[in-house]
């Protein structure tokens, strides 16, 4: 029984660990100690960098780049057609360390900047600054990073 498909193209790092159902396709760049949940699609063409994790049914384009150390949460969708239908595609580009919520939708050509974080259900149509939070829909500056790793330090104590 076939559990999952990677395609022979995809070029896999070590330590990869991809789950049950999920589809990783031609030209796939994966870093090292990447996790890939259940049900997740990672279209072609798609570069991930180390330890990286996504979960479980998210959607990652065709032209995508995810840098470094990010968090895709369930149901997570990336986009690459600005005005669908068309034949005219682009990827989303996360840069490294950005965490991305549950339910988020990023729209094709926007990048999250480095060290940010996506809230869940935020639909993004703007590009993300570094080191902010945003959330809604559509998406607005929330907080800055500094001040959302306060509030996590917080919720760990109580």
């Amino acid at each position: 029984m076939v559990t999952n498909f990677i395609s022979d193209k995809a070029k896999v790092g070590e330590n990869v660990k991809i789950w049950h159902f999920a589809y990783v396709g031609d030209n796939v760049e994966i870093g090292d100690n990447v996790k890939i949940g259940s049900l997740a699609h990672v279209d072609y063409n798609v570069k991930i960098g180390e330890n990286t994790m996504i979960e479980g049914s998210v959607y990652i384009p065709p032209l995508s780049v995810i840098g470094k150390n990010v968090f895709i949460g369930p149901a997570a969708a990336l986009t690459n057609d600005p005005y669908p239908p068309s034949e005219k595609l682009i990827g989303v580009t996360i840069k490294d360390n950005v965490i991305i919520g549950s339910r988020a939708v990023i729209k094709a050509g926007v990048t999250v900047g480095e060290n940010s974080v996506v809230a869940m259900g935020a639909v993004v149509t703007k590009d993300v600054p570094p080191n902010t939070v945003v959330g809604g829909v559509p998406a607005k500056v929330m907080y800055s990073k500094e001040e959302y790793d306060k509030k996590q330090k917080e919720w760990k104590n109580l």
